[in-house]
C-alpha cells in the first residue's frame, strides 16, 4: 500500500493537509496533455523557453519567504535554509536562462561532407520522480534544464511534500510555460512502473535513495528509457596534518548538519590523521553539543527535525547498532522526546567494520569519526564504501590534494572545502550513488537527441539538373 500522500509538520507530528491521489483515469488525462503539450512546446525558441525561466526565477526570488515557509512546514529544514533554497532554485534558472542557447547550438564537425553538424533536440515528456530533503532545488535542477531544452517534465514529488509540487507547478505555470508542459502528479510509488512503461514517457530522472534508484533503473531499462540516477552517499571528510585546524572544523559542523543532516552530500564520515585527530575530535564534539535543537521557524535553531519519524527511528537504530558492534557514543545517540521527528547532533568515535555508522548512510545529524596513520589510510578508508558522490579533504600539501583529486572514488572531490552544488559545474556519482549527471552542461545534454547531421556536397555545376 503507498504512503498517505499528506503535509504532516514534522515539527508536532500534526497533519495538515491530505490528498486525494490521483486516478487512473486522471493521471491518463495528464500524460496526454504532456505528451501533446510537447509537440508544440519542442518547437519554441530556445530565447522564448529561456526567457519563461527568468520569469521562475523572478518569481522565486519575490515569494522566497512565503516559499521557505512552506519548505519548512512540510519537511522540517531550517526556516534560513529553505530561503535560501528557493533562491538557489533562481539561481539556476538564470543560469540556464542565460547559457541554453550558446550549450545547445549546434556543433559543426569537419568531416568528408559538404556539412555536418552535431545537433541537440530535446526527447518528450520526462517523469522525474524527486525526494523530500530539498523539495524544491531537486525538482528546479532538473526542471529548469529539462524544459529550457524543450521537454515537458512529470513531476511524481515524495508523498510528504505535495504542497511543494503543487506549488512548482504553479510558479511555472505563472512564469508562462504553456498548460502540460510541467505537472506534479500526486501520486504513489506504485504508479511509478505505469508511467514508465507508457511510451509517451521519453526518460526518467530520479534522485532517492538506492533502493530506489534499482527499481526505477531496472523498470527504465526493461523498456529501454534514458534516466538518470543520483543516489546516496557517505561522504568522507578528510583531514590531514597541514589542514588549516580552525576551517576544517567549523566546515565539519556545517557540513554535517546541512539540511538537519539529511543531505546525500552531507559529510558522513569524518577521516582525521592521527597527529590532529585529538584537537579535531575535542573541538568537533564540544561545537556539535553547542548546536541549538528546536522548532525550525525559529531563525536561531541550529536543527530542526527530521522529515519523518520513520528516518528518525532508523537513524537511532544504526547508532544502537553502530554502538553495539564497538563504536563509541561521544554526544548524542537517541530521539529527543515529546512531540515532532527531533534527534539530537551525535558523534560516535573507534567505529568498527562492520557497522551501520561505516557501511550505510546515515540520513541525519550523526557524525562517525575514523583516526588513520597515513594518507594512504586516508584514502583507503575513503574508498571503503560502496557509494561514491562526494568527498571533502582538507590539506595545504600540493602533493597530498593531487593524490586524494586523482584518487578519491567519487564524483565530485571539494580541496579544502565543503561539498555544495552549483549549477556550472556537473553534480553527479559513481559506484552505488548512481550514474549520469545534473546541472551544468552535462546535465543540459542528459535528456536530448545528439543527433548526427550529415549533408552531401552538392559536386554538380550551377543549372545542371539533378535528373535527365
Amino acid at each position: 500500500m503507498d504512503t498517505v500522500i499528506a503535509t504532516i509538520n514534522p515539527a508536532t507530528g500534526e497533519t495538515l493537509e491530505a490528498f486525494e491521489p490521483l486516478s487512473s483515469a486522471a493521471l491518463e488525462k495528464k500524460v496526454a496533455r504532456a505528451h501533446a503539450a510537447f509537440r508544440g512546446f519542442r518547437r519554441t525558441p530556445i530565447a522564448e523557453r529561456a526567457q519563461k525561466l527568468r520569469r521562475a526565477a523572478e518569481i522565486l526570488e519575490a515569494e522566497k519567504e512565503q516559499l521557505g515557509r512552506l519548505m519548512t512546514l512540510e519537511m522540517g529544514k531550517t526556516i534560513g535554509s529553505a530561503i535560501a533554497e528557493a533562491q538557489k532554485c533562481a539561481v539556476a534558472c538564470r543560469y540556464y536562462a542565460d547559457n541554453a542557447e550558446r550549450l545547445l547550438a549546434p556543433e559543426e564537425v569537419a568531416t568528408d561532407a559538404g556539412k555536418s553538424y552535431v545537433a541537440f533536440q530535446p526527447l518528450g515528456p520526462v517523469l522525474a520522480v524527486m525526494p523530500w530533503n530539498f523539495p524544491f532545488w531537486q525538482v528546479f535542477r532538473f526542471a529548469a534544464p529539462a524544459l529550457v531544452a524543450g521537454n515537458v517534465g512529470l513531476l511524481k514529488h515524495a508523498s510528504n511534500v505535495p504542497r511543494c509540487a503543487l506549488a512548482i507547478e504553479d510558479i511555472l505555470r505563472r512564469a508562462g510555460f504553456p498548460e502540460g508542459v510541467f505537472q506534479a502528479l500526486l501520486v504513489g510509488a506504485s504508479a511509478v512502473p505505469r508511467l514508465l512503461a507508457d511510451p509517451r514517457i521519453a526518460a526518467a530522472t530520479l534522485t532517492g535513495s538506492e533502493g530506489a534508484g534499482r527499481s526505477v533503473g531496472a523498470e527504465a531499462g526493461k523498456h529501454l528509457k534514458k534516466v538518470v540516477l543520483e543516489l546516496g552517499g557517505s561522504d568522507p571528510f578528510i583531514v590531514l596534518p597541514s589542514a588549516d585546524l580552525n576551517a576544517a572544523v567549523g566546515t565539519a559542523i556545517r557540513a554535517r548538519i546541512i539540511n538537519n543532516g539529511q543531505s546525500c552530500i552531507a559529510a558522513k564520515r569524518f577521516i582525521v590523521h592521527e597527529a590532529v585527530a585529538p584537537e579535531f575530535e575535542q573541538r568537533f564534539v564540544a561545537a556539535m553539543r553547542r548546536l541549538r535543537v528546536g522548532d525550525p521557524m525559529d531563525p536561531s535553531v541550529d536543527v530542526g527535525p527530521l522529515a519523518t519519524p520513520r528516518v528518525a527511528a532508523e537513524l537511532e537504530e544504526q547508532v544502537r547498532a553502530s554502538v553495539a558492534a564497538g563504536a563509541l557514543l561521544l554526544t548524542g545517540g537517541k530521539r529527543l522526546k515529546g512531540p515532532g521527528n527531533y534527534f539530537p547532533p551525535t558523534v560516535l568515535t573507534d567505529v568498527p567494520s562492520p557497522s551501520p555508522a561505516a557501511d550505510e548512510e546515515l540520513f541525519g545529524p550523526v557524525a562517525a569519526v575514523f583516526r588513520v596513520t597515513d594518507i594512504d589510510e586516508a584514502i583507503h578508508r575513503a574508498n571503503a564504501t560502496r557509494f561514491g558522490l562526494g568527498a571533502s579533504a582538507w590539506t595545504r600539501d600540493a602533493g597530498e590534494r593531487e593524490r586524494l583529486i586523482e584518487e578519491i572514488e567519487a564524483g565530485q572531490v571539494f580541496i579544502n572545502g565543503m561539498v555544495v552544488s552549483d549549477p556550472r559545474l556537473p553534480f553527479g556519482g559513481v559506484k552505488m550513488s548512481g550514474f549520469g549527471r545534473e546541472l551544468s552542461s552535462y546535465g543540459l545534454r542528459e535528456f536530448v537527441n545528439v543527433k548526427t547531421v550529415w549533408i552531401a556536397k552538392d559536386e554538380r555545376p550551377r543549372g545542371v539538373p539533378a535528373t535527365e
